[in-house]
């Protein structure tokens, strides 16, 4: 498929999601870097932007638990432009029964091109590369260049 450039503003809008045992460890992070988080456009799945909002200054925008689709309302807020980097708190020890609907997250972040954070050290990178405060292109699929020679056949 052929590419396109998206850009994506300096103020970032980030999907932040954590497992139940490991959302402590996202609030913690998220606290360590409220200033700067204060900064971008917060969304997340139920629970976990619950427990944030509960516990921070932060203002973000909920969505639905991800076990009940939240995960794929993030999902298709990527292919729809509206989340720039995904901050995803994982446990690879626990068995999930909404397993296939994270790997299709991982999948979507990853076919369009955004960063993708799934621990501490990954996220405190991400968030003090030079590259937040900027704009940035990215490269995305030409869905609509993609659409337009499907017409054509």
């Amino acid at each position: 498929m052929q590419q396109t450039f998206l850009t994506m503003a300096p103020a970032k809008r980030i999907a932040l999601i954590a497992h139940d045992n490991q959302k402590s460890a996202l609030l913690d992070w998220v606290r360590e870097h409220q200033q700067e988080l204060a900064r971008h456009s917060l969304h997340a799945t139920g629970t976990t932007g619950t427990v944030l909002a509960a516990n921070t200054a932060l203002e973000i925008q909920k969505l639905i638990s991800g076990p009940l689709g939240g995960d794929q309302q993030i999902g298709a807020k990527i292919t729809q432009n509206e989340i720039d980097m995904l901050i995803f708190f994982w446990d690879p020890f626990e068995p999930l029964p909404h397993d296939p609907d994270v790997k299709a997250l991982l999948r979507i972040a990853a076919v369009w091109n955004i960063p993708v954070a799934t621990n501490r050290t990954t996220a405190d990178f991400l968030l003090c590369s030079s590259l937040m405060t900027g704009s940035y292109q990215r490269r995305v699929p030409d869905y609509e260049g993609y659409m337009a020679a499907r017409s054509s056949i």
